[in-house]
């Protein structure tokens, strides 16, 4: 195991590189998602632009927003393994709002299912609020990792 790790570590500024392009892919959907969202609750459901708002939020979801996150999720942890950062107090409450993170990602599928199936029954006011999370919660991971505080 020592081996693969010490292989591994040759590749860190790659592996952080992917890392990085991975969460700024993933960021930009997941803000973007529920601005769609807004947009979509003023159309008519079945109307032509209804079903371009389900084109455009399909392939947000499968083509950016998803494949994004498993590639935040497999880097992620590779990265705090090589780096043995995983001990770190500000790495263990990143990882926490990552799952908070994970767990908008999850909510915004529910809401796209609805839409998909012409049965989202929320305001534009809900994604409008709903669009300030994932902002808030970047914001707060990005000062863990710039500032790293509680420092061991």
């Amino acid at each position: 195991m020592d081996a693969l790790r010490n292989e591994l570590a040759n590749y860190l500024p790659w592996l952080l590189a992917f890392h990085l392009i991975a969460v700024v892919a993933w960021m930009s959907a997941m803000l973007y998602l529920p601005r769609l969202f807004v947009y979509h609750t003023e159309t008519l459901p079945g109307s032509e632009s209804s079903e371009r708002f389900k084109v455009m939020e399909r392939k947000l979801l499968k083509s950016i927003m998803n494949p994004a996150m498993i590639a935040v999720w497999i880097l992620g942890p590779l990265l705090a393994w090589l780096t043995g950062a995983y001990l770190d107090t500000w790495l263990q409450i990143k990882f926490v709002l990552v799952l908070l993170m994970s767990g908008m990602h999850g909510f915004l599928v529910r809401c796209w299912r609805d839409f998909a199936n012409d049965r989202n029954t929320r305001s534009a006011r809900f994604y409008r609020i709903c669009n300030e999370v994932p902002a808030v919660l970047l914001v707060l991971i990005v000062l863990l990792v710039k500032l790293q505080p509680f420092g061991e």
